[in-house]
């Protein structure tokens, strides 16, 4: 099986003064379809930038980033943002909703800006907020909402372009324990269902079991990913 996303000998180098930072030091990763990857590491270890390299918003130093077989290293910036918007969901630590529109139109204008018909949209808008357990909440905007439901509409959101890779920040950064464990649940039951190579960066290490595997960043450079064991 050839994986869906695939990163192999990454270096990531920004000037820092006199000298150089090495944010990637030849990282390698690997994820296939439906599977559901965590990262986990200290701050300032490099997760970030592993994971802006894996979503094409950074071009690396050096390596290759190959996102359902083509490598992005080579593609121009147009062609680099119209793979993002085909095969990447980039779910962010904070939702940042617009506080004017309603659940359902979060999703459906951002189908618009890829050029898709409304009513498509608001049907594959419709039906992923019920996958995301808020089929009853399509018309409340975000102060009607919870954090943990909030989470919810930006997961969704990240799925409407059908993407085949998933890349998470720190999704339950601002919830509680509860409500963290249901969406790093829901994460793992989109992974499944649409098969998508999911990538979480987390320090949340109690939820590591609803994932396939866990690598760990030190100092710009990736452990390899180890197995971990199915949730109670």
């Amino acid at each position: 099986m050839n994986p869906v996303l695939n990163l192999v000998n990454v270096t990531l180098e920004y000037p820092d003064g006199d000298s150089t930072l090495k944010a990637l030091d030849a990282a390698d990763l690997s994820v296939d379809a439906g599977e559901f990857f965590s990262l986990v590491g200290p701050s300032g270890s490099g997760k970030s930038s592993l994971l802006a390299v894996a979503a094409t918003l950074v071009r690396p130093s050096s390596g290759l980033v190959v996102i359902d077989g083509v490598d992005a290293t080579e593609l121009k910036d147009a062609e680099l943002t119209s793979l993002r918007r085909e095969k990447v969901g980039i779910i962010f630590q904070q939702p940042n909703l617009l506080p004017s529109l309603t659940a359902v139109e979060q999703l459906i204008i951002g189908h618009h800006l890829r050029g898709k018909p409304t009513k498509a949209a608001r049907t594959r808008a419709t039906e992923l907020l019920d996958v995301v357990g808020l089929g009853a909440s399509l018309n409340k905007r975000p102060h009607q909402l919870s954090g943990g439901q909030r989470q919810r509409v930006n997961i969704a959101r990240a799925l409407m372009g059908h993407p085949r890779i998933l890349l998470v920040d720190e999704p339950t950064a601002a919830l509680d324990h509860e409500r963290s464990e249901s969406i790093v649940r829901l994460l793992r039951q989109v992974t499944d269902e649409f098969a998508t190579a999911t990538v979480m960066v987390t320090h949340d290490t109690e939820f590591l079991p609803f994932t396939d595997s866990v690598a760990t960043m030190r100092d710009g450079r990736l452990g390899s990913g180890a197995p971990v064991g199915a949730p109670n």
